[in-house]
């Protein structure tokens, strides 16, 4: 077996490491949680900590069946590597933007360029359940049902707005708005978005041709090896950089004249505090290093199951290098560390929910289905061959993954009162949580993290991921 990765900022920064993965105090928790609900305007919930099964979310009032419980924002969020090609959203909320002719002309002209090129997605050291998404992802180019090209120029027309569809104006979309610093890899759906982005990552992030071109170098290969092995390292690097950015806002805001002349100052322990602070959205998440909790595939024998945890190790480390070459920050040192990406990746892939929107372009077709003679005639002699070229690709949703803040907090169950359900004015990536029965006031609001139809055995088997045995009702009472 190969030596295990030496990281030396593990060594180096071993007690602010320990003081940064430290499970944060009640009182912190709270505070926390209390000012993260004021600013969403989400009085019908609170967070509590339990001694025995730590955060869970409660209702704060009564709920119906079908009530929304929560609408929650996206912490950090990527949409999959391969998804890009067939859906143009807002790089920010993940709302579709554009037209309905610039999704349609953009899916048929990248899926033929991908399809020549053939760089699909290799994903590497996954479980079964991420090499079935991964099929999924980089499937979604191309369907099982034939295809039927359109004429040489309509995709042309399609893109650059020359062909107008009948009745797509009843589906209209947010003009794409640029990247601050010109990568031309993101759009957004409003400035508000972009400038949003920009300043709680991306402007870290950044590939374009204003960046520093050793940095752009590191930061292409960084996103390369991401897409081709497993694109959690893009939350976790957007994690560290929303926490460098937040650390350097804090700093501006506290380092003033009265501070510098003031001789009992300790630079590197006021640093470390707003270094703290700023962890502090990741510091309430639960965590467990990725190489320990990540699933052993059912094609690996458990005897080689510690070289199996030491690939992945090695993979997190060559995926950190990468990102330190890009973006390391002095100030910041600690959070470069093995142990700390270790940790993050980790608490995205047990915290992590699927980021799905909604295609308008499979509503703009569903549209013109349920249109009348002679309109729906008239129509279709445009969208027919258009739809005949996209085949059963029409459909395809924004697919992405995404840590919620306060989705996180909700515990699980195999009979959940509640579930992430997208109502059909939800176009954008908030978790939606909608009740599934009656909630009373002070009843814990709890999802399912498996599919709770599955039998006792392969539920209690899916859970062990995440560190617990289920002991709902429904468990106990189908229990051997």
């Amino acid at each position: 077996m190969e030596p295990p990765p030496i990281c030396s900022i593990d060594s180096l920064c071993s007690n602010q490491i320990s003081s940064l993965l430290s499970p944060p105090s009640s009182l912190l928790l709270d505070q926390y949680y209390h000012t993260l609900l004021s600013s969403t305007h989400s009085s019908a919930i609170n967070v509590q900590q339990d001694p025995n099964f730590g955060k869970g979310v409660y209702a704060a009032m009564p709920f119906n069946e079908g009530d929304l419980v929560l609408n929650d924002r996206i912490f950090v969020g990527v949409q999959h590597c391969q998804n890009k090609i067939d859906c143009f959203v807002c790089s920010f909320c993940f709302r579709f933007i554009g037209s309905i002719e610039l999704q349609i002309g953009r899916m048929l002209y990248l899926q033929e360029v991908n399809a020549s090129e053939n760089h699909g997605c290799n994903e590497m050291e996954m479980d079964s359940s991420d090499e079935e998404e991964s099929s999924q992802q980089c499937g979604s180019g191309s369907s099982s049902k034939t295809k039927i090209p359109l004429p040489e120029g309509v995709v042309e027309s399609l893109m650059n707005g020359q062909l107008i569809l009948p009745y797509s104006k009843e589906f209209p979309l947010p003009s794409p708005v640029p990247c601050h610093g010109g990568c031309g890899e993101v759009y957004y759906c409003s400035a508000s978005c972009a400038e949003a982005d920009w300043e709680s990552s991306h402007s870290l992030l950044c590939t374009g041709e204003r960046s520093d071109p050793a940095r752009r170098e590191a930061l292409l290969k960084f996103v390369k090896h991401a897409n081709e092995t497993n694109d959690i390292f893009l939350l976790a690097a957007k994690a560290i950089s929303t926490t460098i950015l937040r650390y350097r806002k804090l700093k501006a805001n506290n380092f003033d004249e009265q501070v510098k002349r003031d001789k009992s100052y300790d630079s590197n322990n006021h640093n470390f505090s707003l270094l703290l602070e700023a962890w502090r959205p990741i510091s309430m998440g639960y965590k467990r290093r990725w190489w320990d909790c990540v699933a052993l595939p059912e094609d690996i024998d458990s005897s080689d199951e510690a070289s199996f945890r030491m690939q992945i190790k090695e993979l997190a480390f060559k995926s950190l290098q990468l990102l330190k070459t890009a973006i390391f920050d002095k100030e910041c040192e600690p959070l470069f560390s093995l142990e700390i990406y270790g940790h993050i990746i980790g608490m995205f892939e047990l915290n992590n929910l699927d980021l799905v929107v909604a295609s308008p372009v499979e509503d703009y077709f569903l549209y013109i289905d349920d249109l009348t003679d002679p309109n729906k005639e008239e129509a279709e002699k445009i969208t027919q061959p258009i739809l005949d070229a996209l085949g059963e690709d029409y459909s395809i949703c924004c697919q992405g993954t995404a840590f919620f803040a306060l989705q996180s907090c909700m515990n699980h169950s195999c009979c959940p009162n509640a579930k992430a359900f997208k109502r059909d004015e939800d176009r954008d990536g908030q978790a939606t949580i909608i009740a599934l029965r009656s909630i009373s006031k002070g009843e814990e609001i709890t999802i399912s993290y498996v599919d709770e139809d599955l039998p006792y055995d392969e539920r209690q088997a899916s859970l062990a991921d995440y560190g617990f045995r289920c002991r709902c009702p429904k468990c106990i009472e189908e229990e051997p």
